[in-house]
């Protein structure tokens, strides 16, 4: 279980305070608690003091992260913050849920173009896995509806990873090498990279780096044991290059990749675990392959003269590429994949004047889709080449926008209003599917307006905002993607997807109210949320069924809610002494077909329903600063609020629920030197056997973790 002090595992339920890079040492300020960074960017798409921000932020440094936590993917980085659950189809296949909702009701950004394409799927998918977290310097969350600044899918959450930039110029040539590695026995894993950066001149810089990643089966708890065909290969690299002309503009160059190999989706094969009852898939394999690349260009200039006094143009172009193998009960062997290429563009100008400050922008992105979907005997042999794969061939999916945003204080500056408007044009053209009802070759085109709104109000209670209170409304929105109108495509445990080409856009309006606190000595954040879901698509069952699956039709089931409050406190009790608290609670409904296309709609739980959680943690510090030490205890309640779908998937979810657990963690850093640190870690100490509620795999037993960062 991969965890880290400030962002810790399996809490999770409303706000939590956003996490430093560490707890400071003697040299820095031994009387303070971790503080945030001097300005964010993706709360407003400005830079701003986080405290003047009326949502809940969480800023995780993913140095921190991996090197002190051990984080070995992105979700990784955000488990144990508050309203965020990590689930795990498998090993290299976790798709965090935040306020209740996972893949494509989430949007996920690489420095700030969206990962998110006409592929998505509904429920957990792989594709977060594929930002390196050894490649970024820092996350930024933002929690509930982001629709006014980012779009559509922006409903759970808003992450942007973002990755570092080159040396700083200090008055002469700078080069920057670093080495980590981390090793962990529970996974049988080995996680290496080298990093570079370069700075030549004032206004030149590079820096790129390589990671090399090889997991082995997981190792559950005493009673679990091996779990067989769950271990992966990874290899990814990353570069950037940043041109500057003193305080005028900065032009950046960035390039990421990353390669997955044979990823099992374990659970659904004959080696899946019976823990709990539980019960085992019946494919011989099933396995994934994915490969990303990801190339931006940026210009930003600033200290402009006139309206505007800084403007940004961003141009970039994203591959996914995805294959899934697999080999079936009666030996018969199925292939299908998809590639998405897609073309992003925008344009954002920033206001700061006497009355607040403001972004208007424009952005567009064009994702042209290709599949394939092949079906062999046992002996290899080619018998059919189907119509389309997981989604439609030869598609094309468009999202046009133009939005708008301003804060403008008053009464002294005590009180300030946020508010957003952004309209989207989406088009969704398949030009190649199989139709729901003949089964044969058929296209489809359809398109949708939308236009959502905001307004937020923060009041200061104290001076330089250190006490804030906020309260606000905002919409959200999901245009159907390509995946959801033209799937042909296992959902579920036992249940298989067909196109469903007359839907309607997701509409959601979240209720939030909050309070930050950020002082010397203790920190504390809280908020409460209730969200509103109108026209939600769910998969209903036809009545029919394909290979002994139950083949399953989405459909906009209409009305329902989520809603949850968060907690978390941290308190610098000496200068050695801190502790932290964090607790979470949700709960959530939607209609759906629970009993078949031809029955009522009935209102049920919403599927995967996070659990009550809460985590409780202890940290020393040396006083000579290069010492730590931390023992964490998480717990989360049991998972028996499931819906109708999340009871026949018992492939991942045990009858009645999943368990609830008690898991202990305890953790030691070193600095031996300024140039070389190294964590040492024992998680799950009692070798409890557990997962994550809706997780295909169980979370490792008693892991001994090393990580160790050598700079020079």
């Amino acid at each position: 279980m991969s965890e880290r002090w400030a962002n810790t595992r399996c809490v999770a339920i409303l706000c939590m305070l956003p996490a430093a890079k560490s707890f400071p040492g003697p040299a820095e300020n031994v009387e303070t608690v971790p503080t945030l960074p001097e300005t964010v960017v993706t709360a407003s798409r400005l830079a701003r003091d986080p405290q003047s921000e009326p949502v809940a932020l969480h800023v995780i440094d993913a140095e921190s992260a991996v090197l002190s936590g051990g984080a070995r993917t992105t979700a990784d980085a955000l488990e144990g913050l508050p309203s965020v659950m990590v689930q795990k189809t498998s090993l290299g296949q976790t798709s965090p849920f935040l306020r209740g909702f996972t893949g494509y009701r989430t949007l996920c950004l690489v420095d700030g173009v969206r990962l998110n394409h006409a592929a998505f799927r509904s429920g957990p998918n792989q594709y977060w896995n594929t930002v390196d977290p050894l490649s970024i310097a820092r996350y930024e969350l933002v929690m509930g509806p982001g629709s006014v600044l980012y779009g559509s899918d922006a409903i759970g959450g808003v992450l942007n990873a973002l990755t570092p930039s080159v040396p700083d110029w200090t008055g002469e040539p700078a080069w920057e090498r670093r080495l980590y590695y981390r090793g962990a026995s529970a996974e049988r894993s080995h996680i290496g990279r080298v990093d570079v950066g370069a700075r030549r001149t004032d206004r030149f810089g590079l820096r790129g780096g390589y990671s090399r990643k090889h997991f082995g089966d997981l190792r559950g708890g005493k009673d679990v044991g091996k779990q067989s065909h769950t271990g992966y290969d990874e290899q990814a690299g990353d570069f950037k290059a940043v041109w500057q002309s003193g305080d005028r503009w900065t032009a950046t160059l960035g390039h990421q990749s990353v390669r997955q190999d044979d990823a099992w989706r374990t659970h659904r094969t004959v080696h899946g675990i019976d823990w709990r009852g539980l019960t085992r898939g019946d494919d011989y394999v099933n396995t994934f392959d994915q490969g990303r690349d990801l190339t931006y260009a940026r210009v930003r200039s600033d200290n402009l003269s006139g309206p505007f006094s800084a403007a940004e143009a961003t141009i970039s172009r994203h591959f996914h590429q995805e294959d899934n193998r697999r080999v079936k009960a009666d030996q018969t062997i199925q292939t299908q994949g998809f590639e998405v290429e897609s073309w992003g563009g925008n344009f954002q100008a920033i206001s700061e004047n006497s009355v607040g400050q403001g972004v208007v922008g424009v952005d567009g992105y064009r994702d042209g889709v290709s599949s394939y979907g092949r079906k062999y005997d046992a002996q290899g042999v080619l018998k059919q080449t189907e119509i389309q794969g997981p989604l439609a061939d030869d598609g094309s999916y468009t999202l046009l926008a133009l939005f708008a945003q301003g804060n403008m204080p008053f009464a002294e500056d005590r009180l300030e209003a946020q508010m957003g408007l952004r309209f989207t044009y989406a088009e969704a053209d398949a030009g190649h599917m199989r139709d729901p009802q003949t089964g044969g070759a058929t296209s489809l085109r359809n398109d949708w307006q939308a236009a959502v709104g905001s307004l937020k109000l923060l009041a200061a209670l104290a001076p330089e905002r250190r006490h804030v209170a906020y309260a606000s409304v905002s919409q959200g929105f999901r245009a159907p993607t390509l995946h959801d109108l033209s799937s042909f495509d296992v959902a579920r445990s036992g249940e298989i997807e067909i196109a469903a080409p007359s839907l309607d856009p997701e509409r959601f309006v979240s209720y939030e109210v909050g309070l930050k606190q950020q002082g010397t000595r203790a920190a504390f954040q809280a908020a409460c949320y209730y969200t509103v879901v109108e026209n939600m698509i769910v998969p209903a069952p036809t009545g029919r069924m394909q290979d002994d699956m139950v083949e399953v039709m989405k459909r906009n089931a209409g009305e329902g809610y989520v809603q949850g409050v968060e907690l978390s406190s941290s308190v610098r009790l000496t200068a050695q002494w801190s502790v932290r608290f964090n607790a979470a609670w949700q709960d959530g409904e939607v209609e759906t077909y629970p009993a078949g296309s031809t029955g009522p709609k009935d209102r049920e739980y919403v599927s995967r329903l996070m659990p009550p959680a809460a985590r409780i943690g202890v940290r020393w510090d040396a006083p000579n600063g290069r010492y730590w030490g931390e023992a964490l205890a998480d717990a989360a309640a049991r998972a028996d609020k499931l819906s109708a779908a999340d009871a026949r998937d018992t492939q991942r979810i045990p009858p009645g629920g999943t368990p609830g657990y008690v898991v202990g963690t305890v953790r030691a850093g070193f600095r031996l030197t300024d140039r070389f640190e190294t964590t040492l870690a024992v998680e799950n100490v009692a070798d409890k056997d557990y997962r994550v509620h809706g997780s295909g795999i169980n979370e490792p037993g008693r892991n001994i973790l090393l990580t160790m960062a050598a700079n020079f």
